[in-house]
């Protein structure tokens, strides 16, 4: 364990943020993508690192991207094949920032491995592969075959990943029976966990403006329609003190809750006292464990971002902003469509401002939208990781989703059409993308233990089909 942790120690020293366009960083990506793949090829695995040429920045700099791993360990025709993706870039990182101690230094404290990347994503990624050497270092053959697929861009939106997918469609995904990620967490603490759905998302923006140049409150005030008291109007008008979105009919489209599912909420391990305290809020909106999982997972919410040419500065600058955008999202749930909620919203917004009878200028954008995506919990792989986490940790998982957005998984089983899998392998409070990021070193080691009585177990469930 003491090599498999110093290998963990040096893929956090390296700064692999991809979320900078700065070319000492994108040098340190390079970096870390070439130590990835020499770590498979020691595995014995066929290495093949996909060029994906440049890219050309809103400033007008070119960065090259990242090559994207691919990678493959046997192709028996009698076993099933895996592939397992994850990702080596970071979010940005400075002690600076709140962390107690160097984001690119491994350190251990109280059974806890804190460094940026240690548990989103390097940590599972490594883990995987760590269960993989295992097979090896007992002399034993692998009861799978094993594809890899890396990339180092996933924090900047996956640059040129689905393109890759798209080509490598009939190639490299051909013999793919299923595909799993490890890119997420558990709901609890202690208890694992296999995620089966995440919400989709649609971001907005909307821009009221009256002209090029900003105007001073003492000489325009009180005589023109003020672009912020507009934008406020409309933001406001978006979602209730309750949390409840007021667009129409936003929620015609939202799957009826089953009995089922009521039942699987009881069941799940959170502590929703505990819960409250670690998110350092005073309070929640709904007083039950069951209300809050429902509003996290199977219904839609509405946050408000930001707001680009307000002054936001220290002091007191009297002045009326001439043109200020507001920013916005909408999480989607099964069985929301991002065109038909782009619709609703744009409908609503020019509602609102019509009746403000402005003489400003407004226009709404939707400028992301991804669908949610549902997994098929009755399938082949998500069978034998219930039975691989009953193995390994003594307990049936929960079966949880993510209120988040992970799109690669829905691009995954939209163009490859592969079963797609997520089995977390971080606790709740493992702060991925904050500060003091970490990972339990039991989480860790028991990781490379799941990953493989995952693998023994598809093995067993592919011989009886």
């Amino acid at each position: 364990m003491e090599r498999r942790g110093q290998t963990l120690k040096e893929w956090v020293a390296i700064e692999s943020d991809s979320v900078q366009p700065i070319p000492c960083l994108r040098q340190e990506l390079f970096r870390m993508m070439a130590l990835a793949a020499d770590k498979l090829r020691d595995l014995g695995a066929g290495v093949d690192s996909v060029d994906l040429g440049s890219q050309q920045m809103p400033d007008g700099q070119s960065l090259p991207i990242p090559p994207i791993i691919l990678a493959e360990l046997g192709n028996d025709p009698e076993k099933p094949t895996v592939c397992f993706y994850g990702h080596l870039d970071v979010q940005p990182a400075q002690k600076e920032d709140g962390w107690l101690t160097d984001p690119y230094t491994l350190t251990e404290v109280d059974g806890k491995l804190y460094g940026r990347g240690a548990t989103d994503n390097k940590g599972p990624v490594l883990a995987w592969i760590n269960a993989v050497s295992t097979f090896r270092a007992l002399g034993q053959d692998l009861p799978v075959n094993i594809k890899f697929i890396l990339e180092g861009m996933e924090e900047a939106g996956s640059v040129a990943l689905e393109e890759l997918v798209r080509r490598e469609k009939d190639r490299f995904f051909s013999g793919v029976d299923h595909i799993m990620i490890s890119d997420n967490l558990w709901i609890s603490k202690r208890k694992p966990a296999l995620t089966c759905g995440t919400r989709g998302n649609c971001y907005f923006t909307v821009e009221v403006k009256c002209r090029d140049q900003d105007f001073h409150s003492g000489t325009f005030g009180g005589i023109l329609n003020e672009p912020m008291a507009d934008l406020v109007a409309l933001l406001g008008s978006l979602v209730d003190s309750s949390g409840h979105i007021l667009i129409p009919g936003i929620y015609d489209q939202v799957a009826p809750i089953t009995e089922e599912e009521k039942t699987m909420y009881e069941n799940i391990d959170l502590d929703l006292q505990e819960y409250q305290k670690s998110s350092h809020v005073e309070k929640f909106l709904f007083d039950t464990k069951e209300e809050v999982l429902m509003h996290l997972w199977r219904y839609p919410s509405l946050s408000i971002h930001g707001i680009e040419g307000a002054f936001d500065e220290p002091g007191t600058k009297t002045v009326i902003p001439s043109r200020v955008i507001g920013k916005f999202s909408i999480r989607l749930v099964p069985h929301m469509s991002p065109s038909v909620v782009e619709t609703q919203v744009k409908q609503h917004l020019e509602a609102v401002f019509s009746k403000r009878s402005s003489f400003n200028k407004m226009a709404v954008a939707m400028v992301l939208g991804l669908h949610p995506w549902t997994a098929n919990t009755a399938d082949t792989q998500y069978r034998a990781a219930q039975r691989a986490i009953r193995t390994v940790f003594g307990v049936d998982p929960d079966m949880i989703q993510d209120g988040s957005t992970i799109p690669i998984a829905k691009i995954f089983q939209d163009i490859t059409q592969k079963s797609v899998m997520m089995l977390p392998l971080g606790s709740v409070n493992d702060g991925e993308h904050s500060q003091n990021e970490k990972m339990n070193r039991w989480n860790y080691i028991q990781g490379s233990k799941l990953f493989a009585a995952f693998f023994l177990e598809l093995s067993k469930q592919h011989s009886r089909q």
